[in-house]
């Protein structure tokens, strides 16, 4: 409530005196005006005893509402006139239109002015900016400049109407028309008009209301809208994919449901065209052509895991097998894997189901195949499961004397893209001098496996029906092979005591299979990595000291990964080594990392189809689950105690 002071202030002072259209220069100017256009006071209300005088200075407002305007008074000329620029008509008419406050809503609905006399309105009163429709933005900062109104009058603009005149350019269309001309304050239509809503610029806040925008052609800014869409960037997977046209809008009718997803979009011009053929010579969009094999391997290398280990017939397995397949010196797990064990544990499928659980979800067993204790397991990346070719195994038995297998070979062939490969894991005879007995072992097994059968030769001009490795462009062949060290258990122990720094080289001019193969007269055409670990038998079981029995058994390289490309330089070792960690046999297994090249291939052989040991995959995501849960529980109990809990 204004103070009586105010209103019992002498009318004889020139300052508080305007011309019409004069702009305000102090905050005593400032007055709040019931309407625009309408008479002034007269009188102001006080008490009963004070005289009641003409007030030709308005009530003082706060200088905090940046809202105020002058109210018009009586035609009392100052004795100085200050003179200004004259404003136009519709700067006058429309900056004097403007909303309440907050606070003079409040003061409406009490029945009380902001001068403190009490004023009815005719109409409701205006609603706040927070009650305002959802055209208007209640950012100032965001609303267009105002239109200009014709038919306005002059009045004395304000500092407050400045800032109002965007939030009242923006609801022009929803006030009356009888309101544009009078002297009432500006409110807003009961009913919007049947005409739509003006278009809003890119940046008005009410972003929600632009959902129908986003696919409708006609619309005056679609063309902006469309030049603002995300599109995705050149993907990893392939350097020759062309750029993709779909937008990363959500609302589209022509964007990809996920323009961030790894996988490359599908035209639908491709999935209408028949591309695949019938023995295609790397057709264009053909399933195992250049274009499929750019997607997933750009510079058309495969990483490959191969391993060998002889378990010697142990039931228990090792409580964990990363070392193994998850070497910490590789940053990244490989394509494809594949595990050749030789005297396998009784439980072949419990070994299948460790290897699922170590490798996780995101590999599936393509094939397994077993020829009594070998067992031979291959792990593919989930994503690559289409590209392979049906998988075709074959066995040999080297000692027929003995009614449980355990001496043998085990292969395992398919074709990945227009790649062929071959795996074989073998046992040959044991013994330190028995050394043509693995050689004849090595002629049986190249002779007698019976591969390819169903799945076509990729190059059956070089090759030979003596021997199988020729049949296929890449070939593995690991297992324990039994080829000792021929210098003595004395020599090699010699060599032996400088521990992990032993001089590897001169152990391996004892090496059996080192001299053989040299001759020529065992593993013709294959190469193995350079060797930098010990030799992997014969140990004590659980301990890392060799053979501390009575029969003093010579340790020896006996396990070994050999490899054979057809074309020269397709085949390039990474890694090979050992793992010390595993000790639940005699011997330890040995792996190697390798790269291989894929060349693209026909559309003419039979396909896998996707097959794979669902069950076994079920399995392995149960027990990581179930393993998970137990950690986090182990962890929940080491940090509690009985006397306090450490959160």
């Amino acid at each position: 409530m204004p103070s009586e002071s105010v209103c019992l202030r002498p009318p004889q002072q020139p300052e508080g005196r305007m011309l019409k259209g004069q702009r305000p220069g102090t905050d005593r100017d400032l007055a709040q005006s019931s309407s625009p256009g309408s008479p002034p006071s007269t009188a102001c209300q006080g008490p009963e005893k004070s005289p009641v005088l003409p007030c030709s200075i308005p009530a003082k407002l706060s200088s905090g509402d940046p809202q105020a305007e002058a109210r018009p008074i009586a035609p009392h000329p100052p004795a100085r006139p200050r003179l200004e620029r004259a404003l136009s008509l519709d700067d006058k008419g429309w900056r004097r239109r403007r909303f309440r406050g907050s606070q003079e809503d409040l003061a409406a609905r009490n029945g009380a002015g902001p001068s403190g006399a009490s004023e009815q309105r005719d109409g409701p009163p205006a609603p706040t900016p927070a009650l305002s429709p959802p055209c208007l933005s209640t950012s100032l900062q965001e609303i267009p400049k105002c239109r200009r109104g014709p038919g306005s009058e002059g009045g004395s603009p304000s500092p407050g109407g400045k800032r109002l005149s965007g939030v009242l350019s923006g609801s022009l269309d929803l006030l009356p028309r009888d309101e544009l001309g009078s002297a009432r304050p500006p409110r807003l239509a009961s009913l919007l008009p049947p005409r739509p809503p003006p278009a809003m610029d890119l940046d008005v806040a009410s972003d929600s209301l632009r959902t129908a925008n986003k696919v409708d052609a006609d619309h005056a800014d679609y063309k902006l809208r469309a030049q603002t869409r995300l599109v995705r960037a050149h993907s990893s997977l392939g350097p020759g994919r062309p750029r993709s046209p779909l937008a990363c809008d959500s609302c589209s009718l022509r964007s990809a449901k996920s323009a961030f997803s790894l996988l490359a979009p599908i035209r639908t011009k491709d999935v209408r065209s028949r591309s695949y053929l019938e023995g295609s010579l790397l057709a264009s969009g053909a399933l195992l052509g250049a274009d499929e094999l750019a997607r997933y391997f750009p510079d058309r290398n495969v990483a490959l895991f191969v391993a060998t280990w002889n378990m010697q017939g142990q039931k228990e397995l090792p409580p964990s097998l990363d070392e193994l397949l998850l070497p910490a010196e590789a940053d990244y797990a490989q394509d494809l894997y594949v595990v050749g064990v030789q005297e396998g544990c009784s439980d072949r499928r419990e070994w299948e189901t460790r290897l699922q659980e170590t490798l996780g979800p995101h590999y599936v067993l393509l094939s397994s195949a077993a020829h009594g204790v070998l067992y031979l397991s291959l792990f593919i990346r989930r994503d690559l499961i289409w590209f392979c070719s049906e998988v075709e195994c074959s066995t040999v038995t080297t000692r027929i004397v003995s009614q449980i297998k355990t001496k043998g070979a085990l292969g395992v062939s398919f074709t990945f893209f227009g790649t062929s490969f071959l795996f074989i894991t073998s046992h040959f005879t044991s013994g330190d001098g028995k050394v043509a007995e693995r050689l004849l072992d090595y002629t049986r097994t190249v002779q007698a496996l019976a591969l390819p059968r169903n799945v076509p030769d990729t190059n059956p001009y070089r090759s030979s029906a003596a021997d199988v490795t020729t049949r296929f462009d890449e070939v593995f062949w690991f297992g324990d092979f039994n080829f000792r060290l021929s210098g003595g258990r004395a020599a090699v122990d010699a060599l032996l005591q400088r521990g992990p720094e032993a001089d590897v080289p001169a152990l391996l001019q004892y090496d059996q299979l080192t001299r053989e193969m040299k001759k020529g007269s065992v593993f013709k055409g294959f190469q193995e990595p350079d060797i930098h670990f010990l030799p992997s038998y014969k140990f004590d079981l659980g301990k890392d000291t060799y053979d501390s029995t009575s029969k003093q058994r010579t340790p020896s390289y006996t396990d070994r990964v050999l490899y054979r490309s057809r074309h020269k330089g397709d085949i390039c070792p990474v890694k090979y080594a050992s793992c010390p960690g595993i000790k639940t046999s005699d011997h330890r297994p040995v792996y190697g990392l390798f790269q291989v090249k894929v060349r693209p291939g026909r559309d003419n052989i039979p396909l896998a189809a996707g097959k794979f040991d669902r069950e076994l995959y079920l399995i392995g995501i149960k027990r990581r689950i179930s393993k998970e849960i137990q950690r986090q529980q182990a962890l929940k109990n080491q940090n509690s105690s009985t006397i306090c809990t450490v959160s």
